[in-house]
């Protein structure tokens, strides 16, 4: 095949990835989004947000892991970070699609892709990192936006919150998770049992 092609091919298969559909809703309440659309909304999340990221980090490379990261989903499917998940065998399968998926591309943008993408599931890197953050921040706000989305779907609890989403956010950019904060609270302390909303 040659690059062009390989390259089509794999654009092609992308595609598929606006029919995943994930557990967040949209900010207007009208359906959940699907996985093309966050991967779109957090590479904007990250050029906009940069400022705020614990060190300094280079957003080209950041939206780059941002628009590939989740391309895996078009294979494994969306993992809600609040659901109940085997990690290891999720890591299996997203392993097995990732060698799918960049697999279809020229073998340097193969290993270009493939490098960034395991550099972010790392999370070691500041860019990475960043990136994570950012992953993390977008559904929260759309669960905010939509008088807690799918928190109450999946019983989550403020401490859930705090270890699953709070502590990557606050590793790279803590500033945005302490903006956050106080509208998360807010709303838990809200919607606990026995509470009377205004």
């Amino acid at each position: 095949m040659d690059r062009i092609s390989a390259q089509l091919a794999f654009l092609i298969e992308a595609d598929r990835l606006k029919s995943v559909l994930r557990a967040t809703k949209l900010c207007d309440k009208s359906r959940r989004e699907n996985t093309a659309e966050h991967s779109w909304h957090i590479a904007l999340y990250a050029l906009v947000m940069a400022e705020h990221a614990t060190r300094p980090v280079n957003v080209d490379r950041v939206i780059k892991m941002l628009l590939l990261h989740d391309l895996v989903e078009i294979d494994a499917g969306d993992t809600p970070i609040h659901g109940a998940v085997d990690a290891d065998h999720q890591a299996a399968i997203e392993q097995k699609a990732a060698d799918r998926i960049f697999g279809l591309l020229p073998a340097d943008q193969n290993a270009e892709f493939r490098a960034l993408w395991e550099e972010f599931e790392a999370a070691q890197s500041d860019d990475a990192v960043f990136a994570k953050s950012i992953d993390r921040v977008q559904p929260v706000i759309s669960n905010l936006e939509t008088d807690g989305g799918t928190w109450p779907e999946y019983n989550v609890t403020p401490d859930q919150l705090e270890t699953r989403v709070g502590v990557k956010v606050r590793r790279g950019a803590p500033a945005i998770w302490d903006a956050l904060k106080t509208r998360i609270d807010l709303w838990f302390t809200q919607n606990r049992p026995g509470s009377v909303k205004k």
